[in-house]
Parts: structure tokens; sequence; C-alpha cells
């Protein structure tokens, strides 16, 4: 059963029968239902289940759940739970919040990802024409319910990709956070450890978007790693083979702290940040996430695909400056850096050369 069970049910009271939905994945329909449906206790529901995969992040998919809910005659009253990761409780928020104009969702992520970062913000959407989270909406969930129990059932590359998205908000905000990551032993330690540095990276998230919720100036900084990091994911998502396989899994996470490290890279040619910083994230990289897995081709594409990431800005009807956070130091970000092309080239072939 759920910790937060009692939460879970004060929620689903307002619910009127026949309206509450659940969206899985193939994987947490299996590891993660069971837990939620113990929780719901006797409130039927509805459930939807998609592959699991960045490869369903898609319109198609978004499609399918708007047909689920016409077919089970969701009305503006409805609930939609979505149980997963950051696929899940993305492209369900972006199918709630477009549904009939707008009905309420909860989400409940599973990875350790998603609980510090795609589950939070209230940003929704999907991947379109190769470009990641490129159609989307600002929308914010009902809940948001963290159950640490659910990391148990992760394999190590999960929990490595949302360690990523941990070490970025401690480089962006939080000396202390950064230091208490590198602490945990990932190897060695129970995951109940973790909750407190759960809790603190969420809390860092929170305070952010709170301050910024349109992502007008400082909400920007969470971009940290994310301009090269999502040209690089998707490079990788362009190696995919039919549908529901991939010759490599693409892990988020791993494609941010591998553009953290180019940035970082960026950060301490253009914004003075100290070069040990540079030194402990490529240790990190070497240590836990190897190297992107991009061909040649891919890797002269990367500044197209970093053209269209919609952080960028236009100047005089010019081509979208490539726009970036970068670090004075860890916990001092400064956003809207515009860098030369062949500054940002210099960057990932320092990543490629580790």
């Amino acid at each position: 059963m759920l910790h937060h069970s009692t939460q879970l049910r004060t929620i689903l009271s307002t619910v009127p029968g026949g309206q509450l939905f659940v969206l899985t994945d193939s994987h947490t329909a299996v590891h993660c239902l069971p837990l939620l449906a113990e929780s719901i206790g006797k409130i039927p529901y509805h459930v939807l289940t998609i592959e699991a995969g960045e490869e369903s992040k898609c319109l198609s998919s978004v499609q399918v759940v708007w047909d689920f809910l016409l077919k089970h005659h969701a009305t503006r009253e409805a609930m939609l739970i979505n149980l997963g990761g950051g696929m899940v409780t993305d492209l369900g928020g972006f199918a709630a919040a477009t549904y009939m104009r707008g009905i309420r969702f909860m989400n409940i992520p599973t990875t350790l990802l998603a609980m510090v970062d795609a589950s939070s913000g209230g940003k929704t959407g999907f991947d379109y024409q190769g470009i990641k989270n490129v159609i989307g909406s600002f929308t914010q969930p009902e809940a948001t319910l963290i159950d640490p129990d659910f990391l148990r059932t992760l394999p190590v590359g999960e929990l490595l990709s949302g360690l990523a998205e941990m070490f970025k908000h401690g480089l962006i905000a939080s000396p202390r956070h950064w230091q208490e990551l590198l602490a945990w032993d990932i190897h060695g330690q129970d995951i109940a450890t973790l909750a407190p540095l759960i809790a603190d990276s969420i809390a860092i998230k929170e305070r952010i978007v709170a301050a910024d919720p349109q992502e007008k100036n400082i909400r920007r900084t969470l971009n940290f790693g994310h301009t090269i990091g999502h040209a690089i994911e998707s490079a990788m998502l362009h190696n995919a083979v039919p549908h529901g396989t991939m010759q490599h899994h693409t892990y988020h996470g791993h494609c941010v702290l591998w553009g953290m490290v180019a940035e970082v890279y960026l950060s301490v040619v253009h914004a003075g940040c100290p070069r040990e910083v540079l030194t402990m994230l490529t240790h990190l990289m070497v240590e836990y996430y190897g190297r992107p897995e991009c061909n040649c081709q891919q890797r002269e594409q990367l500044m197209q695909w970093m053209i269209h990431d919609k952080k960028n800005k236009v100047a005089g009807g010019a081509l979208p400056q490539i726009n970036f956070t970068l670090l004075r130091d860890v916990g001092a970000a400064v956003i809207d850096q515009v860098l030369p092309p062949k500054d940002i080239q210099e960057a990932i072939e320092y990543l490629f050369s580790i």
C-alpha cells in the first residue's frame, strides 16, 4: 500500500463514480499498479496501458489517451492518475490538460527521475518530429505523491538517471546538496537513505518554480545541461529500431549528465566556473555514466538539434541563437548565455574526448 493512501483516498472521494482513470506503461502496469490498486480500494477505475519507452512520448499516444477518455465517457469532473516515469507524467499531464480544455490529474512518479524532475513543476508535453518536449503546456497536477518504495525495483541505470537531475539541482542552487549527493554511494547504501535527498531536491525545484512558474527568468536555471543534453538525446533516439526496442536504452538523465559536462566546460571558459567542478563532474561521468553513443554524422547534427531547442531566441530575423544556462560556481547559475558556435563545438569535442 502507498505511503500516501489516506491523502490519495481523500482526493479520490471528490471524483464522481466511473470518472477515475489510470494511465500506466507496460512496466508500471506490472510492478506498480498492484500497489496503487490496494490503496485505491473499492473505488472503480479504468486503466490504459501504453508501451514503455521514450518512443511512446508522441502525438499518437496522446490521441490514444484522448480516445480512451472519450470511449469511457470521461467528463470535466474526471480524474486521471499518471502512474509511471517522466514519459507517463508528461504525456498524461498534457492529455489531461487538453481533454475538454482540462480535467484534473494526479502524478504518482515511479522513477527517481520523475520524482525529482518530470512530475513536479507543471510541465507537460511530448516529443514531435524528433525534438524533445517541443509541444506542451504549463499545467499543474492536483497532487504529486512521492513513494520511495517504488525505487526498490528500479535498475541501477534508472537510479543514475534520476541522480543526474539531482546533481543538476545541487549545481545550480545548493552547494550543500551537491556535496551530500557526492557522498551518497549508489552501490553501498539502502535506498531509504536517499529519501531525505529526494525531498531536498524536490524542494529546490519547487522553490525555483514557485518564483517563476512560466519560465520567464530564474526557472531557466533548471535548463542547465539540457541544451546539449536534449540534442544528444535526440541523436540517440534516432538510433531507435522498431517501436518498443532500441539498440541502446536512452536514459534522459544520462543525456543531461553528458550535457552538463559539456556546459560546465563552457562555464569554465565563459563564466569563470572553477575547473575542479568540471573535474568532479567528468569523474562522475567516467565512473558511472560512460560516453554517449552518437555516430560521427549525428555528432555533426547536434548543432542543428540545438537550434530547434525551445529555449532559444531569435534576433533580427536570423536563425535562433542557441541559449545556455551556465555556472559561475556551484550554486551560482547564470541564464541567457549565447555563445559562438565554435566554442559549443569545442565543448562537444571535450565531451566525446573523455
